[in-house]
């Protein structure tokens, strides 16, 4: 009995173990007819895009506020009170170069022109005098001592130069006091308006108090920040020293936008210039751009006004040979689905140029008239056999035959 049991302990493991075998064996040959006999028609079906590169203008689209290029405090450098006031000094007032915004009371500097006047006719008076006895001096030295050489002090040399140099003072003092006088008129420099008014008529002003503050109307400024990536999509133009005066820079266009009550308001500028490094916080760097003002001012409906925020979108560089791709192309590992020639399924990974919100850019890891997939494929596996159906991608074509990306912005 012992003897028995003890077989049966030895034989039953095995053949346990060879009866496991055969269930597998006969699992993995039924799994095997099973997909010899699935139909065709349950093989997957994907829609796909046919890579085709293309020469795409990399638009680049930001944000910024609308200052003027000229802005300046009105300080007076004379003290008094203020007479008269221009009929336009008042915020938001326009006015032209040369015209007299405030008039401080003049009468004081007028005495001082009177004063200073008085002083340079008696610095006259002394100098003549002097001259005169000069000459005396001069006349009696030859009649009388010829044997010894005269001083400087008998010739009253001294004298005559001291008469000299207090009519040079008067007279600086005189121009000093007519300067002090034009500048009880204050004119301005340039043509604008009037941002901020901080005095009124009759008040009694120091000098270097800030009675306004002015800006031009000719030229506008608004600061871009744009990232290091996109720095290299705008087309600066390159100068050389020797056609520098010969022909114009073509600068980079940029359009400004905003809302007024729900209609969009563009303008039209250009990047003028790169600030000089990068933020060390953000990241980032600023271009400006230029619009003129007097362009603007034909719409009074729109006004650009400074402080004014304004999205802007410049113009980028075109760049060939790229392959733009539905953003649904891209999956979760950031990798492209691709059929080749026997319709098996292809895993590629690609360089990403750009990543919009549409659409994709992609530089390198593609070939023309790839095939990629555009459909959701949960679990993607490599060689999977699928069924597709091409569809056409669409573009829109800008300038000099550019494919010209929709409009984002930038985060």
């Amino acid at each position: 009995m012992n003897s028995l049991t003890s077989q049966l302990k030895v034989m039953l493991p095995i053949v346990i173990l060879l009866f496991g075998c055969a269930v597998a064996w006969m699992l993995i040959d039924s799994r095997s007819d099973l997909n010899q006999s699935l139909p065709q028609n349950d093989i997957p079906a994907v829609q796909v895009v046919q890579a085709i590169p293309q020469t795409l203008t990399l638009n680049i689209y930001s944000q910024g506020v609308v200052t003027p290029r000229t802005e300046i405090d009105l300080i007076p450098e004379v003290g008094g009170r203020i007479i008269k006031l221009h009929s336009v000094f008042v915020t938001g007032g326009g006015f032209k170069a040369g015209d007299v915004l405030v008039t401080i009371d003049p009468r004081d500097y007028d005495h001082a022109i009177v004063r200073a006047q008085a002083l340079v006719a008696e610095a006259k008076h002394r100098l003549a005098r002097e001259e005169e006895e000069a000459g005396q001096s001069r006349y009696e030295w030859q009649v009388l001592s010829k044997e010894r050489p005269p001083t400087p002090l008998m010739l009253r040399e001294p004298q005559l130069a001291e008469a000299r140099a207090k009519l040079k003072a008067a007279e600086a003092d005189l121009a000093h006091a007519r300067l002090l006088r034009n500048r009880c008129e204050w004119r301005a420099p340039f043509s604008g308006k009037i941002r901020e008014k901080l005095v009124g008529l009759g008040q009694f002003v120091q000098p270097g108090v800030t009675l306004a503050r002015l800006y031009a109307t000719d030229i506008a400024e608004i600061r871009l920040p744009i990232t290091k990536d996109q720095l290299s999509y705008i087309d600066w133009p390159i100068e050389s020293q020797g056609n520098r005066d010969k022909q114009p820079r073509i600068l980079p266009k940029v359009i400004l936008s905003t809302q007024y009550s729900g209609i969009k308001k563009l303008w039209e500028g250009h990047i003028i210039r790169l600030e000089g490094a990068f933020n060390e916080t953000t990241g980032l760097v600023y271009v400006v751009a230029e619009i003129n003002w007097e362009h603007t001012k034909k719409d009074n409906n729109f006004p650009l006004l400074p402080g004014l925020f304004v999205q802007a979108e410049i113009k980028g560089r075109a760049q060939p040979n790229l392959f733009r791709l539905p953003r649904e192309s891209v999956n979760a590992n950031r990798t492209i689905l691709a059929i080749d020639a026997q319709g098996r399924l292809r895993i590629r990974h690609v360089h990403f140029l750009r990543i919009e919100t549409n659409y994709v850019l992609v530089r390198d890891g593609l070939e023309v008239g790839d095939l990629i997939v555009t459909s959701s494929i949960p679990v993607p596996i490599e060689g999977t056999k699928l069924h597709y159906e091409l569809i056409e991608l669409d573009s829109q074509i800008g300038e000099e035959g550019a494919t010209v990306l929709p409009t984002i912005l930038i985060e």
